[in-house]
C-alpha cells in the first residue's frame, strides 16, 4: 500500500466539512465552523503546493504552513467540542487525525533542518 499524504490531507479536509455540516448554525458555531473549514482544508492545499514547490526553501515554507494550519485546526476542534458537548467523540476522532498530521509535518521539518 502506498502512503499518500496528499490524499490523507484531502480526506481530512472532507471529513471536517462533513462533520461541520451536522452542527447547528448559531452565533457560537458559525464563526467556529468558518475558522475550522479554512484551517482544515488549508492543510491539504498547502501540501499540494509543497509537492509542486519551486525550491527547497519554498517546500520547507509550505510544509511549515501545513504544520501551522494543522495546529490551528486542533484549537478549533477543542472550541467546537466545548460549544457542542454532544459532539465530543467526533471532535476527538478528528483531533487524533490532525494531531498525527501535525507530528508528520513536524518530522518533515526536523528532517529538512538536519540536512
Amino acid at each position: 500500500m502506498q502512503y499518500d499524504l496528499e490524499e490523507r490531507t484531502a480526506k481530512f479536509g472532507e471529513a471536517v466539512i462533513d462533520f461541520v455540516k451536522t452542527l447547528k448554525q448559531n452565533p457560537i458555531n458559525s464563526p467556529l465552523i468558518s475558522q475550522i473549514v479554512k484551517s482544515a482544508t488549508s492543510i491539504g492545499a498547502n501540501y499540494c503546493e509543497a509537492n509542486n514547490a519551486s525550491s527547497k526553501k519554498d517546500f520547507k515554507n509550505k510544509i511549515f504552513i501545513c504544520k501551522k494550519e494543522s495546529s490551528e485546526t486542533k484549537h478549533w476542534l477543542r472550541m467546537i467540542a466545548r460549544a457542542n458537548q454532544d459532539e465530543k467523540d467526533k471532535c476527538k476522532l478528528l483531533w487524533k487525525e490532525v494531531n498525527e498530521l501535525t507530528m508528520i509535518f513536524s518530522k518533515i521539518i526536523t528532517s529538512l533542518k538536519a540536512k
